[in-house]
């Protein structure tokens, strides 16, 4: 039972649940479908596709969610960069708005979701720490604006086009003579509706004796009710007949479960962008899950999780989806809103569902131009133009990888961004971590510790040499732990012994093991012995089986000052009690 329990989680909380917590996650499923149905209309458009398939791709994957998702109050379904990472994964390989092109979509869901439950079973969920929170910051601001871009063709009833965020502009700039002035006014009325909603409903509704909660869920349907608006004054005055853009008919009923396109051609193409796509989906859903779940004191399975969103984007793909993920602005108000269990995800999809069943004639009247002010509000939400001065403040090696990933993706598009800040995420890792900050240490008066001799007044012995590695040591960085002590001893000719500290280091792999037979071995030829201090146990565990135990000069000792109590047992007992003299 209990392994049954960890793939599917519904079995552990299924059992408590309650009818106070059904009702709970019923009034948080009606509140986030409100909210969802704008979403999915509009994340449909940005990813190029017909409005009922955002529809489609927030039905199954909640369900799917519910079943095998760890997070309370995750709730899952189309976002802003998964959307355009999908419009760029798929316009190369068919022309928008053709069969072959929502095919791709859906078989981009499917990919993506197989490849996280490939990654879920193998517990591969550490392989989305390689990318770095100044590079996903980058990704994210750059991603943002790029979004916003995308989306003032629609809104101002232009066409635009590029991938890239400089021809989009160019773009942008070129047609400024064709602005469709119905359009543009239904669509900056609204962005402007939304941006004051968002900023000045919730305290307006409070001072007129609202309670914050309910003022907080009301402020949050801000996107309803513009969209609703919009729909009234299009159809009244018609003014889709003077240019306005609208969705038009959007199918009823439930999407039809069949089998996303399998070719291998087209599944060879979209092999990278879908996983581009999984590994950007489950770094914010992940983010987002464990944030909210530390508020409340619950556990998230990080590799579960992977399972969780692949099923996910499986059920999207199987209903005529696209590619999906765990949603910030969605998950924050599941929680503000009081979602207690994943069922209230599951509510959610019903709501959708009935939607899609019986609401969809109303949105023929809806102008696109309302979508792209609702893509506009969510996403420039996400723009932390501020994290750049945080960051260059902080640490300039991060702030190079934030603004050349942010450059490379206005540039050369979202993909290329992506590519880009992986690869330096990984090479800032190893470049950090190929230099460690190696210390010279000596031993503070009155002590039995030891401190770098570059910030602290210390004793030491001009015959030893006592140096401390704060990082582990592996292949990259192995060679410069051998100049590091070469230096040392070659810098002072009346060193006869060498004290390795090794508080710092957690693993040492083959190579950097062959550093050390090397390093004893030079200073052997040289007169000089050779010592470790403070090895932690799995450490230790490792070396005892190898040679080099055998063939150290010097000894392994348990802390510094042993190791340099062993060498000079006067100078060490004379500086550890000197302050106490004193006093």
């Amino acid at each position: 039972m209990d392994y049954l329990r960890k793939y599917f989680p519904i079995l552990e909380w299924g059992t408590q649940y309650s009818g106070k917590t059904f009702i709970n996650d019923l009034i948080t499923g009606v509140i986030v479908t409100m909210m969802l149905i704008p979403q999915s209309l509009a994340y449909a458009q940005l990813a190029g596709l017909p409005a009922e398939v955002g529809l489609y791709a927030s039905i199954a994957p909640l369900i799917l969610y519910t079943i095998f998702g760890t997070s309370r109050t995750l709730a899952v379904g189309p976002v802003a960069v998964g959307s355009l990472m999908t419009a760029a994964a798929v316009a190369p390989l068919a022309a928008q708005g053709t069969p072959e092109y929502l095919g791709a979509a859906i078989a981009l869901a499917l990919i993506s979701g197989l490849m996280l439950i490939i990654m879920g079973l193998l517990r591969l969920g550490f392989f989305a720490n390689f990318l770095s929170h100044p590079v996903i910051a980058g990704f994210i601001t750059a991603s943002g604006v790029h979004i916003a871009a995308s989306q003032l063709g629609p809104l101002l009833g232009i066409q635009i086009h590029g991938e890239a965020l400089f021809d989009l502009v160019g773009s942008i700039i070129g047609s400024i003579g064709d602005i469709h002035l119905y359009t543009a006014l239904i669509g900056v009325i609204s962005l402007i509706f939304l941006f004051w909603v968002r900023s000045k409903l919730k305290p307006l509704l409070i001072k007129l004796g609202l309670g914050e909660r309910a003022a907080s869920m009301l402020a949050k349907a801000g996107p309803v009710a513009s969209l609703v608006a919009a729909i009234l004054v299009v159809g009244i005055f018609r003014l889709d007949d003077n240019g306005v853009t609208v969705v038009g008919f959007v199918p009823e009923g439930l999407p039809e479960i069949a089998m996303p396109p399998i070719d291998l051609g087209l599944w060879s193409g979209l092999a990278v962008p879908a996983l581009l796509i999984a590994i950007v989906g489950y770094v914010e859903s992940i983010s987002v899950a464990m944030t909210l779940a530390a508020k409340r004191r619950q556990r998230v399975d990080p590799d579960q999780e992977l399972i969780a969103l692949g099923a996910s984007n499986v059920g999207s793909a199987l209903s005529g989806g696209f590619p999906v993920t765990g949603g910030l602005s969605r998950s924050v108000v599941n929680f503000d809103a009081g979602a207690e269990t994943p069922a209230a995800g599951g509510y959610t999809a019903i709501g959708i569902a009935i939607a899609t069943l019986f609401l969809t004639p109303l949105l023929f009247f809806l102008p696109k131009a309302v979508l792209g002010a609702i893509i506009i509000a969510a996403v420039l939400s996400l723009v932390d133009v501020g994290a750049l001065k945080r960051t260059y403040v902080y640490s300039k090696t991060d702030f190079a990888a934030m603004v050349a990933t942010i450059l490379v993706t206005w540039i050369e598009g979202i993909e290329a961004g992506l590519i880009v800040g992986v690869a330096l995420s990984i090479c800032l890792h190893l470049y950090k971590t190929s230099r460690p900050h190696v210390a010279v240490v000596g031993q503070i008066p009155g002590t039995d510790h030891f401190r770098n001799v570059k910030r602290h007044a210390v004793v030491t012995d001009p015959s030893i040499l006592s140096l401390r590695v704060d990082e582990s040591l592996y292949f990259p960085n192995a060679r410069f732990i051998e100049d590091q002590i070469n230096g040392g001893v070659a810098a002072n000719p009346e060193i006869r012994d060498v004290i390795l500290e090794c508080a710092a280091i957690n693993d040492i792999d083959s190579s950097a093991l062959e550093s050390l037979e090397t390093i004893n071995q030079r200073l052997k030829d040289g007169g000089i012995t050779f010592h470790l201090s403070e090895v932690k146990g799995p450490v230790m565990d490792r070396l005892k089986r190898s040679h080099f135990l055998k063939e150290l000069t010097g000894e392994v000792h348990l802390t510094q000052f042993d190791a340099v109590f062993s060498i000079n047992p006067d100078l060490a007992h004379q500086t550890r009690n000197s302050e106490r003299k004193e006093e």
